[in-house]
């Protein structure tokens, strides 16, 4: 179902999601009248208020709600809550697909795919697709639905189930060969509430047309995954980790045996600074060690023992040299280089946005002769220009787009523009009750829809506008 900006329904009753929508926090607890952004440069202009106080957007620019949670998928389950990474694939034509994330937990029973009080029977589902349930025989919701969407005619074609029985699915990231890889955000083993070790990577691909085989892919390691991209040109995948506990989290590459064949094996490894070779530090936390715009030059170190049965790979790996990152969260291949937050990182403590070139020898024996580099590219001080980057994509004009990820009773979560030379612009702004994160913004190839969730209650939108605008 779609509705028009201008003529969505905000009433209680139009987000009522079947009926067990949990309280929301007050409207009026964020001051919407409060300047809650500064801009560097001017981006698309200020943002006009969306009367029905859903989504904020500047001027020319519209959105349509395109799945919300709580709907009937055309497989007959119910959309999960909690929307959160996503990756547009295209299916030839004008149609793609968009396969979305649900972060939910085993507690989260009422909010999966069955609905409140298990509305649907679980005999529903064959055994055999369902990677995990928990001790009690629920069904834990978390994994991943399809959308297909046509692009030129803004139609929502249909939705399914594609990936369930994992836990947490945060974020993930799109493959040149056509599928999504999903993350666990998560370290549950299996006997304290599941049947299974939880922490993997899961490929979803876009052509299935319902739940897909759950094989984790258990070489690219077992941590609490966040995102992942691959750098088309090698077959390479690089994955961050959202390490919440202490902030203290790994950044990772996986060298798959076989390009584009994950489960035959590969080299997981982690990246670490030349000049601290005994384990680094990227945060600026209790000491700044690099500013906004600094280069190093960097290394990979081989882990060993990745499924991680003692929980302790982030440590090993450190150990071995790996440096530290602040909650490490979305990660986008651009154009021969790549991009990643670091949501709590700097000495503002209001996040970073590393950008990492890879070695023309990448993950190959000339490597060390022409290693790879990474910037420090943004490290904003004022929580009004970007605050708790999360999933972030690189715009097809080049610029990042940045999901917010800061909750607040006052300040509302934003997507932020930022230029290749690292100026930052405000794009939108969610409005609607509870203030939930953004996430899983990406667009469509030809450039002309931007797709992005808001996280709670879970819903998707699709934002189209005079992209050529942007005043610099």
């Amino acid at each position: 179902m779609s509705f028009s900006r201008r003529t969505f329904m905000a009433s209680a009753a139009g987000f009522a999601f079947a009926g067990y929508a949990r309280l929301a926090r007050a409207q009026e607890d964020v001051d919407l009248d409060a300047p809650s952004y500064r801009n560097e440069v001017p981006g698309y202009g200020p943002l006009i208020a969306d009367p029905n106080r859903v989504f904020d957007l500047p001027e020319g620019f519209s959105y349509r709600v395109i799945s919300q949670a709580g709907e009937t998928m055309d497989d007959a389950f119910l959309v999960p809550y909690k929307a959160d990474g996503m990756g547009c694939i295209p299916l030839g034509g004008d149609r793609v697909a968009l396969i979305r994330n649900h972060e939910l937990s085993v507690p989260d029973v009422n909010y999966g795919p069955l609905g409140a009080g298990r509305r649907l029977p679980p005999q529903s589902l064959p055994k055999n697709l369902v990677y995990d349930w928990a001790d009690d025989g629920s069904l834990i919701g978390g994994g991943t639905t399809t959308m297909i969407y046509d692009v030129r005619r803004q139609k929502l074609e249909r939705q399914h189930l594609s990936l369930v029985g994992t836990v947490r699915n945060c974020a993930g990231g799109v493959t040149p060969w056509g599928s999504w890889l999903s993350c666990e955000e998560t370290l549950m083993s299996a006997g304290v509430g599941v049947g299974k070790e939880h922490g993997w990577v899961f490929e979803v691909p876009a052509s299935a047309k319902g739940l897909v085989d759950p094989r984790p892919i258990k070489a690219m390691g077992r941590f609490k995954h966040e995102a992942a991209c691959v750098d088309p040109r090698t077959g390479v995948i690089y994955m961050t980790e959202d390490e919440s506990s202490d902030q203290k989290g790994l950044f990772y590459r996986y060298l798959p045996n076989v390009p584009g064949r994950l489960h035959e094996g590969g080299r997981l490894q982690a990246l670490a600074f030349k000049d601290a070779p005994e384990g680094g530090d990227s945060r600026n936390h209790e000491e700044v060690v690099w500013r906004q715009g600094d280069w190093k030059e960097v290394f990979w170190v081989d882990l060993d023992g990745v499924e991680n049965p003692d929980e302790d790979l982030r440590f090993r790996g450190h150990g071995k040299g790996g440096a530290w990152f602040a909650r490490g969260e979305g990660v986008h291949f651009g154009d021969g280089e790549l991009y990643f937050t670091c949501t709590s990182g700097g000495d503002a403590g209001c996040g970073q946005i590393m950008r990492y070139v890879p070695s023309p020898h990448e993950g190959q024996p000339g490597e060390k002769d022409a290693p790879g580099r990474l910037q420090l590219f943004v490290e904003p001080q004022d929580p009004k220009v970007l605050d708790y980057g999360d999933n972030l994509t690189v715009t097809p004009w080049g610029h990042l787009l940045i999901c917010e990820d800061r909750y607040s009773d006052t300040d509302p979560n934003h997507l932020r523009g930022v230029t290749p030379d690292g100026k930052v612009y405000t794009f939108g702004r969610n409005v609607f009750r509870e203030n939930a994160e953004m996430a899983g913004a990406c667009f469509s190839p030809d450039g002309s829809t931007l797709f992005v969730n808001i996280y709670w209650p879970g819903f998707t939108l699709a934002i189209t506008g005079p992209w050529n605008r942007f005043q610099g």
